[in-house]
C-alpha cells in the first residue's frame, strides 16, 4: 500500500496538466465574442495608442520660467497730480517683470498726509459718536485710519459727530473717479517669454520664435495662428476672457493666462508647440460680485524744509496677471507598450468569461452548454496505477479490464 502510494506520487510531479476547449456552435454568442474582441482592439488602436499614445513614456515634471515687459506710456492731468505722464515706471508692479505683474488702470490719490488729529470718516464702522465716551482713548478702529483720541467731534448743527483720531491726516478720499484714469493702457503692450524645460528628456524650448530678424518682436502681434509672437495687446488680451477692458479697468480685475505644452518628441520640437487660454479669475460664479475687481495701497513719502515727514498715499486699481504654465511630454518607451498591449490581452480574457456566463447561465439551452463545459468524473471503486512499468509491463492507468477509448465528439441537433 506504501509503494502504491509512492509510486503515484513520484510519477504525478511529471504530469502536464492544460486547458480543455470547448467549441459552441453558437451564432449569438459567437457574435458577442466577436462584437467584444472588437471593441477591444479599437480601445487599443484607437484610444490607448492614437489618443492617448500608450506606447510612450510620459513626463510631466515641467521646468518653466517666465519674463514679463510691459512698454506703453500715458498721459493724465487731475487736480491732486496736476499734468503727468505715466510711463512703465510708474504703472507696472513690481517693475522686474515677473510671471504674476500688476498694472495700474485707476486710482484715487490724497495727497500730503501727515501724522496728526483729525475726524474719522463717516464712512468708518464704529466712527460714529455721540459723546467723548463713545471714543475710548487709545482704542483703534479696526476698519479704519488710527487710533482714537478720547474725543467726539461734533459736526455743526448735528447731535453726532465722529470720533477724533491720530492718524495720516487728512483721511484717505472715498470717491473714486467714473472712468478709469488710464484707460489709454489698453493700447499698451505685454513681452512675456517663456522657456520650458523636460529634464527628464534633456528637451527645452521657448515660445518665442527662433529667428535673426531683430525687427520681429517690434512689429508682430499675438494671435490665434501665430503662436511664436510673445507681444500682447492689453485689450484685445482682456477681450479674450470675455471682458471690455474699459469696464474692467475702473475697478481692476484678476486674468490668468495659461500657457500649455503639450511635446510629442517622436515628431521632433516642431511638434512641440505652446497653447495659451485666457481667464477672469475674480469673478468666476458671478458677474457682479463684491468681491470682484482687485486693488490695494502704497504710499510715495517725503520731507519737507523742516525735516517733517509728508506722504501721498494712492489706492490703485487695476490687473493683475497670473502666468501659468504647465505641460507634459512623451517619447517612445517599450516598456509603456508592453504593460498596455498586456492589458488589452487581459480584456480580451475578461470578455471570455462574460461570454461563458451568457452562455451558461441566460440563454435558453444554458444547462446543455453547462454539462458539455463542466465534466464530471466518478472514480470506481477499483485502484488506478499511473502509466509506468509494472513487473515490465507497460499500465495504461485504466481498470483491469477497460481500454482507452477514441475520442467522442458530440454534435449539437
Amino acid at each position: 500500500m506504501g509503494q502504491m502510494d509512492y509510486r503515484t506520487l513520484c510519477f504525478s510531479l511529471f504530469d502536464y496538466k492544460t486547458e480543455k476547449y470547448v467549441i459552441v456552435k453558437n451564432k449569438k454568442v459567437g457574435l458577442l465574442y466577436r462584437l467584444i474582441q472588437l471593441a477591444i482592439l479599437v480601445y487599443l488602436l484607437g484610444w490607448v495608442f492614437l489618443v492617448k499614445k500608450g506606447y510612450q513614456e510620459v513626463s510631466t515634471a515641467i521646468q518653466s520660467s517666465v519674463i514679463t515687459k510691459v512698454k506703453g506710456v500715458a498721459f493724465t492731468n487731475t487736480s491732486e497730480l496736476k499734468e503727468r505722464l505715466w510711463d512703465v515706471a510708474d504703472y507696472v508692479i513690481p517693475s522686474q517683470g515677473e510671471n504674476v505683474f500688476f498694472i495700474v488702470t485707476n486710482l484715487i490719490v490724497t495727497p500730503n498726509q501727515r501724522q496728526s488729529h483729525c475726524a474719522e470718516s463717516s464712512h468708518i464702522p464704529g466712527a460714529m459718536c455721540f459723546q467723548d465716551s463713545d471714543c475710548p482713548k487709545g482704542e483703534a478702529i479696526i476698519t479704519g485710519n488710527g487710533v482714537k483720541t478720547g474725543t467726539c467731534l461734533m459736526e455743526a448743527g448735528n447731535s453726532s459727530g465722529t470720533c477724533e483720531i491720530f492718524a495720516w491726516c487728512p483721511v484717505e478720499k472715498v470717491s473714486k473717479p467714473k472712468k478709469p484714469l488710464l484707460g489709454k493702457a489698453e493700447d499698451f503692450t505685454v513681452y512675456i517669454k517663456n522657456t520650458i524645460c523636460f529634464p527628464r528628456f534633456n528637451f527645452s524650448k521657448s515660445n518665442v520664435l527662433q529667428t535673426k530678424d531683430r525687427s520681429f518682436l517690434k512689429f508682430c502681434r499675438f494671435s490665434p495662428d501665430n503662436h511664436y509672437c510673445p507681444i500682447f495687446r492689453l485689450g484685445t488680451l482682456v477681450s479674450y476672457t470675455g471682458n471690455d477692458f474699459q469696464e474692467m479697468a475702473l475697478e481692476g480685475g484678476v486674468i490668468g493666462i495659461q500657457i500649455e505644452w503639450d511635446c510629442d518628441l517622436d515628431r521632433g520640437p516642431s511638434a512641440c508647440e505652446p497653447q495659451y487660454s485666457f481667464r477672469r479669475l475674480d469673478n468666476r460664479f458671478a458677474e457682479k460680485s463684491v468681491s470682484s475687481g482687485y486693488n490695494f495701497r502704497f504710499a510715495k513719502y517725503y520731507q519737507d524744509a523742516n525735516g517733517e515727514e509728508f506722504r501721498t498715499l494712492m489706492k490703485v486699481y487695476g490687473i493683475r496677471f497670473d502666468v501659468l504654465v504647465n505641460g507634459k511630454a512623451g517619447k517612445f518607451n517599450i516598456i509603456p507598450m508592453v504593460i498596455n498591449v498586456g492589458t488589452s490581452v487581459a480584456l480580451m480574457g475578461a470578455g471570455a468569461f462574460f461570454c461563458d456566463l451568457v452562455l451558461i447561465y441566460l440563454i435558453k439551452k444554458s444547462h446543455f452548454y453547462r454539462e458539455k463545459k463542466y465534466e464530471q468524473v466518478r472514480l470506481s471503486s477499483q485502484k488506478f496505477l499511473p502509466r509506468c512499468l509494472v513487473n515490465g509491463k507497460q499500465d495504461s492507468g485504466l481498470p483491469t479490464g477497460e481500454e482507452p477509448l477514441g475520442q467522442v465528439q458530440t454534435v449539437e441537433k
